[in-house]
């Protein structure tokens, strides 16, 4: 791992936090990068939800990462071991950056299964239990470009025990001392990089504890874990990010596991994380709505796919919401719970609604059909519904992130919070 390619030049530090730069040198060829803050490519299977490699690859600005997850695949351990040319090529992968994480960050993952030596992953046909062995043995198979190591994150939850969060921390650092040494020994995984994950539920010093000594094992990046969008209160989340990040040698990428909605993935930029996930658009599309949040920086309105929706409209929308719902969400605990920062098509006031999606948006949803062919679709359960809304959802997501990058390059990232979360507090749904 001395000779790690991947590479990550900041350009800038905003606030002593806040990052913008390139992560260099990715995939086996080293000539791939991908932009910071940024997020992964979310597929099942190596396939994003609803759509066909080739309707993708109509998309413009694609991440350069897809991310699959042994969840997924360890069930088919056997035939890709059969296969032998590993993921990629099985998957009928375009050219990308295969990253490999443990679990799918848009499925629940049931706890109490792990133990000392075990972790387990929840496949469609149930639970799977993982040694170091098995899962270094599901790394060689998958043959991926950098993977996280196996980790103990079942301290998520509240009510964690300071001793079980102990644990977690010193079970997640032995997994991995154990997956570098398999690792170093293996010529399938020559050239491969390895994110360390950082654990420590909501105990500042376990998160401190664990930041270090990961910092210590030659990794190339990390994952920080156990600190999902549900299971812990913003404040505390960004506190502990800004406490651990400190930690973290600067020039390596750190990317956060389970957050993706936009107002988060903000207050995560600032605390100082780089990369996250992008299942958030895949959770909008499955529950019938497109997201429709102005993220607009720029003195030209009409730049394509970044014009915000009418401040008045959303305020009477979020109105219906719910008076109860704030700060993008209804319940903290459910992520399946709509927030402020979508449309939900299936409502019958979108019926005879002839408007496109989100005005001057530039996918193809948007400049081909209006919200009442959306609606139609949905409450008749044709499946192009989810193909559309996908398209759009993920368009409209990667494009707050362009944003994003561009807000810091040009000191305008308080802009960008006052357009995201809202002027004057309509984004929240509350009466004015």
């Amino acid at each position: 791992m001395a000779g790690s390619k991947m590479q990550l030049e900041l350009s800038r530090v905003v606030q002593g936090k806040s990052r913008l730069g390139v992560l260099k040198g990715l995939g086996r060829t080293g000539r791939h990068s991908l932009e910071v803050p940024g997020c992964l490519l979310y597929t099942r299977f190596g396939t994003v939800p609803h759509l066909t490699q080739d309707t993708l690859h109509t998309m413009s600005s694609l991440p350069s990462v897809s991310q699959v997850t042994l969840s997924n695949i360890a069930e088919h351990q056997e035939v890709l071991e059969e296969f032998k040319d590993g993921f990629r090529r099985f998957a009928g992968l375009h050219d990308t950056v295969l990253y490999c994480s443990l679990h799918d960050p848009a499925a629940l993952c049931p706890t109490g299964y792990t133990t000392n030596k075990t972790v387990s992953v929840w496949g469609s046909g149930g639970r799977i239990e993982l040694t170091v062995a098995k899962f270094m043995a599901l790394q060689k198979t998958v043959q991926p470009d950098w993977y996280q190591s196996m980790a103990d994150g079942e301290t998520w939850q509240n009510n964690t025990s300071r001793k079980r969060v102990r644990k977690s921390v010193d079970r997640t650092l032995a997994h991995l001392d154990e997956c570098l040494l398999l690792h170093q020994k293996s010529q399938e995984l020559e050239g491969v990089e390895v994110f360390g994950v950082v654990e420590g539920g909501d105990i500042l010093e376990e998160r401190l504890r664990s930041a270090r000594e990961t910092a210590k094992r030659p990794v190339a990046g990390f994952c920080l874990d156990g600190l999902q969008s549900g299971s812990m209160d913003q404040t505390l989340r960004t506190q502990l990010i800004t406490a651990l990040t400190k930690e973290l040698p600067e020039d390596k990428p750190r990317l956060l596991q389970g957050v993706g909605r936009p107002d988060e993935v903000l207050a995560c930029v600032e605390a100082g994380v780089d990369l996250f996930e992008s299942f958030f658009p895949f959770q909008v599309t499955e529950r019938g709505c497109a997201l429709c949040f102005s993220f607009d920086i720029s003195p030209d309105p009409e730049r394509a796919g970044r014009a915000p929706p009418a401040v008045l409209e959303l305020n009477e929308e979020n109105k219906a919401v719910g008076e109860t719902q704030q700060n993008g969400d209804r319940n903290r605990d459910d992520q399946t719970q709509m927030t402020s920062f979508e449309i939900d098509l299936k409502d019958k006031r979108y019926q005879d609604d002839f408007r496109p999606l989100v005005e001057g948006c530039g996918c193809y949803c948007c400049k081909n059909h209006q919200r009442a062919y959306l609606h139609h679709l949905l409450v008749t359960n044709e499946l192009l519904a989810g193909v559309l809304l996908m398209i759009h959802n993920t368009t409209h997501y990667y494009g707050f992130f362009s944003v994003l990058r561009e807000a810091l390059a040009s000191d305008k990232l308080d802009l960008l919070k006052r357009r995201v979360l809202g002027d004057g507090g309509w984004q929240t749904g509350r009466k004015e």
